[in-house]
């Protein structure tokens, strides 16, 4: 294959992946900035209650039920 038309090919391809990738949903990380960015999936408020209510379960099973279920009571 001539370097002309592989070179080009592999340019083009370049510029499409950037642009892909620039446009890619974020994952779990820091928001993206501009128009493409969203709150990530860990920073949701559904999200942070599941890792409380899985954290509390993980205390509990560790050093017994009152203990970790204690520090999610919100009233006295």
């Amino acid at each position: 294959m001539n370097d002309r038309v592989l070179l080009s090919i592999m340019a083009a391809l370049a510029v499409v992946l950037i642009s892909f990738a620039a446009i890619w949903p974020q994952g779990y990380g820091a928001r993206s900035p501009g128009p493409f960015g969203h709150v990530p999936i860990q920073q949701t408020p559904e999200m942070k209650a599941a890792m409380a209510r899985e954290a509390a379960a993980e205390r509990a099973r560790k050093h017994g039920g009152a203990a970790a279920v204690a520090g999610l009571r919100t009233t006295p």
